[in-house]
């Protein structure tokens, strides 16, 4: 006997389908923008004063930096009066003093950003622990009040409590020891800067730290509890890298003014006996350029130091955003 082979049997003819219809065009972007100013333009007023300031007392006088290329006198042309090319420049980067001012900037520096970054987020940490609200409270205002006395005020209070009669001499006296002129000697600038700006600065970045722990979810802290984590490692594995943007924003901005550091509280509290260790570079500038009117030199110190901040900024940026995926742009 033989088998026969069937065909298959023919598919079955596939249902047409329906033409797509072409996706909404965008509106044009000069058009959303200006619909936007136009319905908003109450909100978009207040950034004119704002802007305004930027552009009058921030970008204006970066013009005024070209006098670092040119030889500026007194009483004559606002731009210089011929190129001196890269004179100025040379002639700071070949003094020993700048060199010596420079040192000290990075010195002063560094241990403001090592005591003044870390201690508000540790402020902020133990506030967080507090249950007690009236107490929280109280700490918290006790310790962000010196962020809105005037510089001129705290170094006033700095001078009377390190005088030889202050209070921190009556208090060497309690131990026998004898009176000592604190802000005439040069090894104890820095430690007297360093406690006042810790004293100035703590509370208030305390408060932004406190805000940006309300952020973080309690749905993360209930499943690190259910997981047995004790309340350490719920600050170090939730606590910590949920407030971490908040953090590299701040440290990113506090390297920005590296060198720029206390200009208004160094130039009231030092002296010439303190210049060693108190002499930064923004004092030695103001000195440069308004005591001696050397202002070209003046200004290729200021264009100098506006350079070094500017890569300190990009390369703090750039490490965190490639590190740990924050940055400010």
């Amino acid at each position: 006997m033989t088998s026969t082979l069937r065909p298959p049997p023919p598919a079955p003819p596939r249902a047409p389908q329906p033409a797509q219809s072409p996706a909404p065009r965008s509106p044009r972007r000069g058009r959303s923008w200006r619909q936007a100013l136009r319905r908003d333009w109450q909100l978009y007023s207040l950034a004119i004063l704002p802007l305004l300031f930027f552009l009058v007392f921030r970008y204006l006088p970066m013009i005024g930096n070209i006098i670092a290329f040119r030889r500026f006198k007194p009483g004559g042309s606002i731009f210089g009066e011929y190129w001196v090319g890269l004179r100025y420049f040379r002639m700071f980067l070949s003094d020993p003093t700048f060199w010596e001012v420079f040192t000290n900037t990075l010195v002063l520096g560094t241990l403001t950003l090592l005591f003044c970054f870390p201690l508000p987020i540790v402020l902020a940490l133990m506030l967080n622990e507090v249950r007690a609200r009236r107490f929280k409270r109280f700490v918290q205002s006790v310790s962000y009040l010196p962020h809105f006395l005037s510089i001129v005020i705290v170094a006033a209070m700095v001078m009377q409590l390190t005088s030889v009669g202050g209070a921190a001499n009556q208090l060497v006296g309690l131990f026998g020891g004898e009176p000592v002129a604190f802000l005439q000697k040069s090894e104890w600038f820095r430690t007297i800067y360093v406690s006042s700006e810790v004293w100035q600065t703590v509370g208030w970045g305390t408060i932004l730290y406190l805000a940006a722990l309300t952020t973080v979810d309690e749905d993360l802290y209930e499943a690190a509890r259910i997981d047995g984590a004790s309340r350490w490692r719920q600050t170090w594995h939730v606590t910590l890298p949920g407030i971490r943007p908040t953090m590299m924003t701040l440290l990113i901005l506090n390297i920005g003014n590296f060198l720029a550091v206390g200009f208004e509280k160094i130039l009231l509290l030092y002296n010439p006996l303190t210049y060693p260790t108190a002499d930064v570079v923004s004092t030695y500038l103001f000195r440069m350029g308004f005591q001696s009117s050397n202002f070209s030199y003046a200004a290729a110190i200021g264009l100098f130091e506006a350079v070094i901040g500017l890569i300190l900024v990009l390369t703090a940026n750039l490490i965190s955003r490639r590190t740990v995926g924050t940055s400010l742009w």
